[in-house]
């Protein structure tokens, strides 16, 4: 049995010299997620609306359902792909408020039955207060959800959203990705989530991919791309570790100058293509390395960030190279900038994860 969504060789264009080339990815079910990630001007809201119909597709196929839906002879008409798309900039119509806005996703043609009432999507929404009120009347973020319990209501084959959460306040966001998350799986409405927000990309998607220079860089589950992102343009882009020069030893070991040896438990992704005594650049991420308040291994800390349930103490090399480490908020005491810090050896991590040294 094929993918539910599948985008094909595809090569999108807004028109104006700016193309993302050579585009593979797919949602294998129903209800599964997928999110977009990359920095602005990526091409990301491109993809978007050539999906939903709005954009001609240069190149290469999209098939929803089994059915070609676009490619460079083929464009099905956006009214019949039975796609929502959610856009991050105020789509609401001014002149029906915030209830009848709702209501106009039940008009959508050949729409199968929702799951939940306009009234629950209300309460889901945190938009019970203003339902009576009109688009001008409301901010931002209500405006954004409003759009998304529309899309919702309509009961899409595949929603598309754009940014479905940046006017919305952090402590109402992380609330309502969990009843996104949750209608999108039980209702089996499958989606595509463009977002610049790694934490956001990882909690909604099934699988993600990272948009870099018009390039889709990686495609996978959000845990590969964490643990095992495939070029120095993802780890750069993700900015979740620091990059330290090697000696490979053997595909388990490996030497840094100060640190000493390190190992690892399943050895090296990628350290196959890489010669035993060749120096390559290893990627130490916050939680690698442990503190040891009794470890003879001891490095300055020049810079302290808290983060609600630990810090992460970034600590010089004598290389001058800069290292992330976490440590638990309980920890039992405060380190201070210009404190030594002790690593606790010798230094054991999972996954090796290497790359050329250029």
């Amino acid at each position: 049995m094929g993918n539910f969504f599948e985008v094909l060789d595809a090569t999108f264009s807004s028109g104006n010299d700016h193309e993302i080339k050579n585009i593979n990815f797919s949602i294998s079910r129903k209800g599964n997620i997928v999110c977009l990630l990359g920095p602005s001007g990526a091409g990301k809201t491109t993809i978007l609306r050539t999906i939903a119909g709005l954009e001609k597709l240069k190149y290469g196929t999209i098939s929803l359902n089994g059915k070609i839906i676009s490619s460079n002879t083929l464009s099905i008409s956006p009214d019949k792909r039975n796609i929502a798309l959610s856009f991050q900039d105020n789509c609401l119509f001014p002149h029906k408020n915030v209830y009848q806005n709702i209501l106009l996703g039940l008009e959508r043609k050949n729409r199968k039955k929702f799951l939940y009432s306009p009234l629950e999507l209300l309460d889901f929404f945190k938009l019970k207060q203003v339902q009576q009120k009109y688009p001008h009347e409301i901010s931002s973020g209500e405006a954004q959800r409003v759009s998304l319990a529309r899309s919702l209501i309509s009961s899409p084959d595949l929603l598309l959203l754009d940014e479905p959460f940046a006017n919305i306040d952090q402590i109402l966001k992380e609330d309502l990705q969990k009843t996104v998350k949750d209608i999108l799986k039980l209702t089996k409405i499958s989606a595509i989530v463009v977002t610049h927000d790694p934490n956001e990309a990882f909690y909604l998607g099934d699988k993600c991919g990272i948009i870099i220079n018009n390039v889709l860089k990686q495609f996978d589950t959000p845990y590969n791309i964490y643990h095992f992102p495939n070029s120095l343009e993802v780890v750069n882009f993700l900015k979740r570790g620091t990059l330290l020069n090697v000696k490979i030893i053997n595909r388990q070991i490996l030497k840094h100058k100060s640190l000493g040896i390190i190992n690892g438990k399943y050895g090296c992704s990628n350290l196959n293509q890489f010669n035993e005594g060749k120096t390559v650049k290893l990627l130490i991420q916050p939680e690698d390395l442990l503190h040891d308040d009794k470890s003879q291994l001891k490095l300055k800390i020049v810079d302290r960030k808290f983060r609600g349930t630990n810090f992460i103490y970034t600590l010089r090399t004598p290389e001058k190279e800069l290292i992330p480490v976490l440590v638990d908020s309980h920890h039992q005491h405060l380190h201070e900038n210009n404190e030594e810090f002790g690593i606790k050896t010798p230094i054991n991590i999972d996954h090796l994860v290497c790359f050329e040294k250029k």
